[in-house]
């Protein structure tokens, strides 16, 4: 069988998933708001059952190959390899929580092409995740849903050293854009019908950037703020976010690109003085902000952002047509090599996985 998992863009909403999910503890914190679109890339692998181990041949998106992982079906074995870290962690913290719900047998992937930017706030773990549970279901014949799916796969990567929100798994819902709600244990998944193309460009900075590290710093402003830093690190991912992310839906719904253009660049300048502050190594991002006032890029370009965890991994831009997509594509390659420039059309036939 094969099996394609996009990654996800978040394309406003950072954060917020797992914010959201304190209200839990403290019902004064605002509900999150995010929204999600998966992108054109992914992760492609051709799976098949396997009677006792789960087998991985894995693929970077430059082409090399990882040494095949072997691991025997046993639950410590599996615990242990995920609370390890690392690249095949995503995959045996997913095995391991199907083989103590289901009982399952095991796997070999063969994960042949992955033309999806790495560790660059386009969730390539997460996809990942999916990829493993999806395999699962539809080889053992579980019959589970794709909120179900995402659910397993966040359990996986949960499993673990990742702090991450229950956002990034969206993947499995194709490129489709998804508006989520996370409102405490809750979440209200809703689909987002498109007017007309939109067209992005997705640049990976040819940075560096520690998403655990942000992850932590950020989760110690939560769930009680008891200084300005961490209060307005609440302000940001809680109303200033999620008005910001409404209206972006509508923009969408629109097919207003000028509008949802406006809207990143307002999410930018917000998220800079509420939230860079929280942790400045990070997130102060100076190849971001590079890219975002390069002055030969405005006459193509209606805004942009950060992606993901926000610091210098990925940015979005959004523009008028294809024409603009190649047009920016171009300088970014002649003004920046180190960086390496993706299209991404929000289709109006979005397709599902």
């Amino acid at each position: 069988m094969r099996i394609f998992v996009p990654g996800r863009l978040c394309l406003f909403g950072e954060h917020s998933d797992w914010a959201g999910e304190y209200r839990q503890i403290n019902p004064q914190i605002e509900k999150g708001y995010t929204l999600i679109v998966g992108t054109n890339q992914g992760i492609y692998a051709d799976v098949k059952p396997h009677p006792t181990e789960l087998i991985i041949h894995a693929s970077l998106n430059d082409g090399k190959r990882y040494e095949p992982l072997r691991l025997p079906m046993e639950s410590h074995t599996l615990q242990y390899v995920a609370q390890q870290g690392g690249f095949f962690s995503y995959a045996a913290g997913t095995a391991y929580q199907f083989l103590i719900r289901y009982g399952v047998g095991g796997l070999e992937i063969d994960n042949y092409l992955t033309d999806l930017p790495i560790q660059k706030g386009l969730s390539s773990s997460a996809a990942f995740c999916v990829l493993i549970a999806r395999a699962f279901n539809r080889l053992y014949n579980l019959k589970m849903t794709i909120r179900e799916e995402m659910e397993m796969a966040y359990l996986g990567e949960r499993t673990t050293p990742s702090l991450c929100g229950r956002m990034d798994q969206a993947c499995a819902y194709g490129n489709r854009p998804i508006l989520m709600i996370f409102d405490g244990e809750q979440i209200e998944i809703i689909e987002i019908e498109v007017s007309q193309d939109l067209f992005l460009v997705i640049v990976d900075l040819g940075g560096n950037k520690n998403t655990q590290e942000i992850l932590k710093r950020l989760n110690e402003c939560y769930p009680f703020a008891t200084n300005q830093i961490q209060q307005n690190v609440q302000k940001y991912l809680g109303y200033i976010s999620s008005e910001i992310t409404q209206a972006a839906v509508k923009a969408i719904q629109q097919g207003d690109a000028q509008l949802l253009g406006t809207l990143m660049t307002k999410a930018q300048a917000e998220f800079d003085q509420h939230v860079v502050p929280a942790c400045p190594e990070q997130l102060t991002a100076n190849k971001l902000h590079q890219l975002l006032n390069h002055e030969p890029l405005s006459p193509y370009i209606f805004g942009g952002k950060g992606v993901g965890s926000q610091g210098d991994g990925t940015a979005q831009l959004i523009v008028e047509n294809q024409e603009s997509q190649t047009k920016v594509i171009e300088i970014i390659k002649r003004d920046f090599p180190q960086m390496q420039a993706l299209q991404l059309t929000i289709s109006q036939l979005s397709r599902k996985v």
